[in-house]
């Protein structure tokens, strides 16, 4: 019987899926303007990807010739993130004190200049680390002032429909094949615009949030000693603990079968979207949206791209999904005769019952 209820549930959890959200990642051909991003996008928290919108940038000729970007450059002190395998905020086996203890790892950073940053990343096999350039805190302006001029400074049709401010930060990423971000979601509305290369994309709503599995790690970091190559993964003191998503969804082989086992809401739902943004498109992330991230490098061995980061607004839709996330998903849905639900009536509470059991809540409070 449990198995019966699981494969109906299932089933409605892929019609629901399709009628609020489509199978697919919509493409627009050209921007869109910004009544109908607001509407069509904004408003109803649908990722999109356009084509089309950054044509104009002198960027998508100038930056995949890695030796402009090394000149102008040159006397630019970068953020450089150094981890063993590429994988940084994620969930690594911890090896002391407590080993085989799952922690949330962050990456080792070092601040050096540009063309020695950008050789460590087209070379990170011959050196046994995984550079990434990148750092989440308005890097562009901050760290590539001296690009400004390559690409806009906003993405105006977005400016205008996310309510006229700016973005709150601009970030570029710099990376190569091996550079992969776990499943999270980011309390902004994000514009990735890739410059060079792709990024492969996963997909799921905040409405699929228990699907995740989202527990508290404890926080620890990376450190790197250049002279030997080695790396020390140590817990952070004083000890704090960062709530991460449990699920990878590219499981090695050995462990695939555990991993399906341990999280069986989202080896067995719905698939999320799968999505490649390739150069000279913007893919729109909406806010909360859990998103897991790789990517291919051009022919120079470089993936680049730059994303604008807008506050989002903490209106119903953000009450909403924090409702969502306070529910516990125990074995209370498994309590449901799922064979009777349909996506008609049966889905619906009936109003004089919810009135009924209101009038009751009422008389009990005023014996009390």
């Amino acid at each position: 019987m449990m198995e019966e209820q699981v494969r109906v549930l299932e089933g409605l959890w892929g019609d629901v899926r399709e009628l609020s959200l489509g199978n697919r990642i919509q493409r627009l051909d050209l921007a869109p303007t910004p009544l109908q991003f607001l509407r069509d996008y904004v408003s109803p928290n649908k990722p999109c990807i356009i084509s089309n919108a950054i044509s104009h940038w002198p960027a998508l000729s100038l930056w995949p010739n890695l030796s402009y970007l090394s000149s102008s450059l040159s006397d630019s002190t970068v953020s450089l993130h150094l981890t063993p395998d590429g994988r940084a905020d994620s969930l690594v086996p911890l090896e002391t004190p407590k080993k085989g203890e799952t922690c949330f790892a962050s990456a080792h950073v070092e601040h050096v200049p540009f063309p020695c940053a950008l050789d460590l990343v087209l070379n990170s096999e011959r050196n046994n680390v995984v550079g990434y350039l990148q750092q989440q805190n308005d890097c562009f302006q901050e760290e590539y002032s001296v690009l400004a001029s390559d690409c806009d400074a906003h993405i105006p049709w977005a400016t205008e429909a996310l309510g006229g401010c700016l973005p709150e930060a601009v970030n570029l990423w710099i990376g190569n094949h091996s550079s992969e971000t776990s499943f999270h979601k980011d309390h902004y509305e994000n514009l990735y615009a890739v410059v060079s290369g792709e990024k492969q994309f996963l997909l799921l709503p905040p409405t699929d949030v228990h699907r995740m599995y989202i527990q508290e790690y404890p926080a620890a970091q990376y450190s790197y000693t250049s002279g030997s190559g080695e790396f020390r993964l140590e817990l952070e003191k004083p000890q704090r603990y960062v709530p991460w998503c449990s699920v990878n969804p590219y499981p090695p082989p050995e462990t695939k079968e555990n991993e399906m086992s341990k999280f069986p809401l989202y080896f067995n739902g719905p698939k999320p979207f799968h999505c490649t943004v390739k150069a000279g498109e913007i893919l729109y992330l909406p806010s909360m949206w859990f998103h897991h991230v790789r990517q291919s490098p051009d022919d120079n061995g470089c993936t680049i791209a730059i994303n604008y980061w807008y506050d989002m607004q903490f209106d119903i839709k953000y009450a909403y999904f924090n409702f969502l996330q306070s529910i516990h998903h125990g074995s209370t849905l498994m309590n449901y005769d799922a064979t009777k639900f349909t996506l008609s009536d049966e889905l619906c509470i009936d109003a004089n019952e919810l009135e009924a059991e209101e009038a009751n809540q009422e008389e009990d409070t005023k014996d009390e």
